[in-house]
């Protein structure tokens, strides 16, 4: 088994020189062979298997994510260890939410950062969930832009002052989770406040599959959900 954890640039360590000789085996050549050492040369390799796997753009980086690991480790193999906050929710009660503003970067490259992130917590396939989590965000929220991480104007604009000064129920964050969705949906391992872009789409990944039955990889995820398709007219979720 090879954890994601381990499989990082800069690292040395087995599970590279695993991953290394299973890009090797698939036709992409690292000169200086499996050192178990994560240099360039295996970021380039690792960039080209991504490429081969249907990433695209910024998603081909050349630095693993659980899905992507995942897919070369059928190829090759092995399993990987998904990241102790993939497991699943951690669930908070109401009281746990915390309403403090880390002021996250905004605009849509900021966006893709944040949601391939967020699919490597939750184990969604990033070429499905990265376009849909930023569709969501431009629409709810104008890509987390300040003057709308939180919507003082819809039904969910009510409640007794949270923390942050604005009525509990408020819709927050980049995607626009109400903190009792927050809650329900958190994802372990993440940050508690619903500001946090990443804790938000990650709620909003775990809420999507329960509440639209998105499909682990999220290969349907704009078809199920509409606010996360760009072809769609916008519509509440």
């Amino acid at each position: 088994m090879v954890s994601l954890n381990n499989v990082r640039p800069g690292a040395r360590n087995d599970d590279v020189r695993i991953v290394q000789k299973a890009l090797i085996a698939r036709g992409h050549p690292i000169a200086e062979g499996p050192t178990g050492f994560f240099g360039e040369q295996t970021r380039a390799a690792y960039r080209a298997e991504l490429l081969a796997q249907g990433y695209k753009g910024a998603d081909a980086d050349g630095i693993p994510g659980y899905a992507s690991l995942s897919t070369l480790g059928r190829h090759a193999g092995f399993t990987v260890d998904r990241p102790a906050a993939a497991a699943g929710t951690g669930r908070l009660t109401l009281g746990q939410v915390t309403y403090d503003d880390p002021h996250d970067a905004s605009g849509p490259d900021a966006m893709r950062r944040y949601a391939r992130k967020a699919c490597d917590l939750t184990g969604m396939d990033p070429r499905y969930g990265v376009p849909a989590l930023v569709t969501i965000t431009e629409r709810e929220s104008a890509y987390n832009a300040p003057q709308w991480r939180v919507n003082l104007h819809d039904s969910n604009a009510r409640g007794r002052r949270a923390p942050d000064g604005h009525p509990q129920n408020c819709s927050r964050g980049a995607t626009q989770c109400i903190p009792t969705t927050f809650a329900t949906y958190h994802q372990a391992g993440t940050a508690t406040t619903p500001y946090d872009v990443v804790a938000d789409m990650c709620a909003t990944i775990n809420y999507v599959r329960d509440r639209y039955h998105v499909n682990r990889s999220g290969s349907d995820f704009a078809a199920r959900v509409q606010q996360a398709d760009p072809h769609r007219p916008p519509h509440g979720y």
